[in-house]
């Protein structure tokens, strides 16, 4: 089979690589150009043109920056300018690895498009991985059925801490790539997302910080530094416990801030994105963030919106997060909290 293969100059595409020559399929490397920082990716591509050489199998490097600002960049800093704290890896992954992506598998006549991600596929749906301890499932709640159809998750059966050994034992060379540090979390965001942030928007502007009745507890140094559930940088007058970011006004430039027990949620709403619309109401798992368990909930869909009854409250709900239904360990669909 023909499959064309997502590569980041990474261990773990890189013996997605291996694995599936060794299966005897034809691979095509894909490396998306995504990002501004050309340094970064000189280095990376020249990675994935070693793994190609190595294994023999043709690599391309495809410039997506432009599509890329449009549908996640440029969300992310919208994002947080109207006070949210968005996702942009499980925008990027609908739009651009299994978007952009997956209409260039097509042009280059595969059949089948492969990444690393931990996860894997089952009866039509994502699947968690093996391993819970590295699944990314959740960001891919946004896939559309007819690519899922046509995905493939290599890493999905295996463990994390036994792919870099392994890899090594299979490909010794993969020592001589130039950078081997794990993938970043937000791949345009070297250290911290303000510094994104500072080259588009003022992001210094101060404000008042109040309570939940709207009385002036404080001053905060500009809103999009915080986000729901943060407390370092909070400075309360006369406070005698710790506070938390409850909730952002972006347009009165308002953090409300308040004890710990006032971030605790019980119901979440979100704005569909990928549940199917005959989705059947009733008890279901959710996942409100990536790190966090899952929680069962009655949830329905209706007029666009998600509701999510939880059974136990969870604390600092963040619109702009990904809301994720599962049944078991399959993913149904999500959408975008709005709290």
């Amino acid at each position: 089979m023909k499959i064309a293969l997502l590569l980041s100059g990474g261990i773990d595409s890189s013996y997605c690589a291996y694995l599936l020559k060794k299966q005897g399929h034809e691979v095509v490397g894909i490396y998306l150009k995504l990002h501004n920082d050309d340094e970064k990716h000189a280095i990376n591509f020249a990675n994935v043109e070693k793994v190609g050489n190595h294994l023999g199998f043709q690599t391309h490097s495809i410039d997506a920056k432009d599509h890329f600002k449009k549908y996640v960049y440029d969300y992310f800093v919208r994002s947080y300018e109207a006070g949210l704290t968005p996702n942009p890896c499980a925008l990027c992954n609908p739009l651009m690895k299994f978007g952009f992506a997956y209409e260039k598998m097509a042009e280059f006549g595969c059949e089948k498009l492969a990444t690393g991600h931990y996860a894997r596929i089952k009866e039509g749906h994502i699947q968690e991985a093996i391993d819970t301890s590295k699944d990314q499932s959740y960001f891919l709640f946004g896939l559309k059925k007819e690519v899922i159809e046509k995905v493939i998750f290599p890493l999905g059966e295996l463990l994390k801490e036994d792919i870099k050994v392994k890899a090594f034992e299979a490909l010794p060379w993969l020592g001589t790539l130039e950078t081997y540090k794990e993938s970043q979390e937000i791949c345009f965001v070297d250290k911290t997302y303000i510094e994104i942030l500072q080259r588009h928007t003022n992001v210094d502007q101060k404000g008042l910080l109040k309570d939940t009745k709207g009385n002036v507890i404080g001053e905060h140094k500009g809103y999009m530094h915080y986000t729901v559930g943060k407390r370092k940088g909070l400075v309360v007058h006369g406070a005698h416990e710790p506070h938390f970011v409850l909730k952002i006004d972006a347009t009165t430039n308002t953090v409300i801030a308040g004890k710990k027990e006032e971030l605790l949620e019980h119901c979440v709403i979100a704005n569909n994105f990928s549940l199917d619309e005959h989705f059947i109401q009733g008890v279901y798992g959710v996942k409100v963030r990536y790190r966090s368990p899952k929680i069962k909930a009655y949830v329905t869909l209706q007029d666009g919106k998600i509701t999510a009854k939880l059974e136990e409250g969870v604390y600092g709900l963040a619109a702009g997060q990904a809301l994720v239904i599962y049944q078991d360990d399959l993913v149904l669909g999500g959408g975008w909290i709005e709290v």
